[in-house]
């Protein structure tokens, strides 16, 4: 490797380990529940890499998305680190930081090309390699500590962000490594379509790896027409736009293929909101504000926010939204006349805005108009051009001068920015810190009161085992949206634990109407029935869970279980049979299978299943007490009391009590 290369790597390697350095914190962070539940730590699938999980991974529209890879990145940090979450941010983490480095080679690739092929008064003929390292290194550190990117990083579950951006990265430097550095010719020549050529199937490997990271890939192909337009100068004419175009095919075809599994994982999870609830009339306005709006915190990254509800009375004819349309209008339009001259703006411009069309809201999913974590691949174009503009300053600008005040001025300036960047970094990694945290913030801080930030918060509270403050939440966030299913849920979830059962009842049906065909519903309404001892009618419901998701394996286990309440132990074990089938790992049911085939005498299959539940299970004490149960019943009592024991130190109470009533039975006084 020559000194130039080198350097580019060192360069590479520093805005990295900055960005490491500057997410550290981020270490102490907690799970959220906001997706990270669903994703992580209540995720049953993701505990073990078997075919079972494979199948799922890539067969499954788990949480409305289809990311196989995002996945499988979950599993195997589970198998690492279980559910520590500092592990899982240690990933996420060093993601970033790999992303932030291939900014950097990207830039200097993409500058290199701009400056070897445009004319003299393109924006990058000016650069020296040390300008071009100068101007990759503050767009990659930008990128690196930038606030805007805190919640792609911070956020466990947004994981599939950063392994997007990894794969689209790479397929873009493989990309950029088929161009000549000889001048235009040589570029012009290898426009032509070679679909075997190495570099090209290993170009269009890593786009497939994107879109089984996040669906957000399939912009690539228009992003890969745009470097052929600039700085590639590839396109030309018609003609030469028609043979980039058919060499993009198979990447169009996957795009496509992605957009439509999406549509469908978003639209069976019931995500897709019709154009009946919000308008194209409304859709439009909003998207082109949005699209000012990223712009606008990427260069003045305050106020940012978790959640940024859906806007209301968007009219078409108001001042806000005529003014958007007409700005981001003639921001194209400007660049559009000025790509004469120096094409590199509308390069810049239509990547920024090419790569944001997915998420502007044209196809709406939830409620929010706009999220900081959609920046985090668009916003390379305004960091490049920041970049530049550095570049510029220091070569032909004023610190050209020998003036060493003004140099100082400059280098005091850039530090500034610097340190005011990361600390607002460090301000976001820390609303982060936990659930409790995070919506108490959006709850303060949101510029209104929005139904989900109370009813997370009251979910929170409820697992924490603050009742009073998770009803007082739960109820707020009805209060604000009565169609909140999760808030109706959890509300029946909380007046269950205080045994009003009535009220409880009266929310999961509040839920059943928001929501008829969920399974969810059904199941929690069938413990409902189970704790108030309404077995028949808990059975109809598990059924009925069953009918609408036959998948669902813990509602076989549940169902299982008030079949053995009632002594029917044949339908009791057909049923826990038919969780441990869709789910082999699943420690409950096998432990109940054992208890069902103790009571109808099957010591042999009951020892197995209790024996395998602990094997999935160590740190359970009711897979502990159950099999304590199963020898006290065959005679075996020191190995009963073994197991009580274990139980008793898991805190297992009623195997505290079984373990002292066994001890006087072999030791009376």
């Amino acid at each position: 490797m020559n000194r130039t290369g080198k350097m580019k790597c060192y360069v590479a390697g520093s805005v990295a380990l900055a960005t490491f350095i500057a997410y550290l914190p981020a270490l102490r962070n907690e799970f959220v529940y906001w997706d990270d539940n669903l994703y992580i730590f209540e995720n049953p699938h993701i505990r073990s890499l078997d075919a079972a999980f494979f199948r799922w991974a890539f067969l499954d529209f788990h949480v409305s998305n289809w990311h196989p890879l995002a996945w499988i990145s979950h599993a195997i940090d589970y198998a690492l680190w279980g559910l520590n979450p500092l592990g899982h941010h240690l990933t996420n983490i060093v993601l970033h930081a790999t992303n932030t480095a291939l900014v950097v080679l990207l830039a200097v690739k993409l500058l290199e090309i701009s400056r070897e092929s445009s004319k003299s008064n393109a924006p990058t003929s000016f650069l020296t390699d040390r300008g071009v390292l100068l101007a990759a290194g503050v767009t990659g550190i930008l990128f690196g500590i930038h606030p805007l990117h805190v919640e792609s990083v911070a956020w466990v579950a947004e994981r599939k962000d950063l392994l997007c951006a990894l794969f689209f990265l790479l397929s873009i430097i493989i990309y950029t490594g088929d161009v000549g550095a000889g001048g235009s010719g040589a570029i012009q020549r290898h426009a032509q379509p070679r679909f075997l050529d190495r570099r090209y199937l290993t170009t269009l490997g890593f786009f497939i790896l994107a879109l089984m990271s996040k669906p957000m890939a399939v912009t690539l192909p228009v992003v890969l027409l745009i470097l052929d337009w600039y700085p590639f100068n590839r396109i030309r004419s018609f003609n030469t736009l028609w043979i980039a175009s058919v060499s993009k095919l198979p990447f169009i075809a996957l795009a496509v293929a992605s957009s439509l599994i999406t549509i469908a994982a978003q639209g069976a999870g019931g995500a897709i909101l019709s154009v009946e609830e919000i308008p194209l009339s409304i859709r439009m306005p909003v998207a082109a504000k949005s699209l000012l709006a990223y712009l606008g915190k990427t260069l003045l990254p305050l106020d940012l926010m978790p959640l940024y509800p859906y806007p209301k009375g968007v009219s078409l004819l108001s001042f806000e939204y005529i003014s958007t349309l007409i700005l981001v209008a003639g921001i194209t339009t400007a660049c559009v006349i000025f790509a004469r001259k120096q094409k590199f703006w509308l390069s810049a411009w239509g990547y920024y805005v090419v790569t944001l069309i997915p998420i502007l809201g044209f196809i709406q999913v939830g409620g929010q108009s706009m999220a900081d974590r959609y920046t985090y691949l668009p916003s390379l174009g305004p960091f490049l051009a920041v970049g530049l503009c550095v570049a510029w300053i220091s070569q032909r600008g004023i610190v050209k001068r020998r003036d060493v005040s003004i140099r100082m001025a400059c280098g005091m300036a850039a530090s500034f920015v610097l340190v005011l960047l990361l600390y607002l970094t460090l301000q976001q990694i820390h609303i982060w810190r936990d659930s409790i945290t995070l919506w108490s913030y959006v709850i303060e801080k949101g510029p209104e009161k929005v139904s989900l930030a109370y009813s997370q918060r009251g979910i929170v509270f409820g697992k924490k085992g603050a009742t009073d403050r998770a009803i007082a939440d739960l109820e707020t966030a009805i209060a604000l949206n009565p169609y909140n299913y999760d808030a109706l849920m959890n509300l029946g979830v909380a007046f269950m634990k205080t045994s009003r059962f009535d009220k409880a009842i009266e929310n999961v049906e509040k839920a059943i109407g928001v929501k008829p065909d969920s399974h969810e519903a059904y199941v929690y309404r069938g413990i409902l029935y189970e704790e108030m001892d309404q077995l028949d009618k808990a059975i109809a419901d598990y059924t009925k869970a069953i009918t609408l998701d036959p998948t669902y394996f813990e509602t076989y286990n549940n169902r299982g279980t008030v079949f053995g309440k009632l002594g029917q132990l044949d339908r009791a074990i057909a049923d826990y049979t038919e969780a441990i089938r869709r789910n082999p790992r699943h420690v409950d049911a096998h432990s109940n299978r054992g208890v069902a085939y103790t009571l109808i005498g099957r010591y042999d299959r009951a020892l197995e299943d209790f024996n395998r539940s602990i094997l999935l299970g160590p740190e359970d004490p009711m897979t502990y007490f159950n099999r304590g149960a199963f020898y006290r019943r065959t005679g075996k009592n020191e190995l009963a009391m073994e197991d009580f024991r274990k139980a008793c130190d898991l805190g297992n109470k009623k195997a505290c009590d079984a373990l002292v009533q066994l001890k006087r039975g072999l030791n009376p006084r």
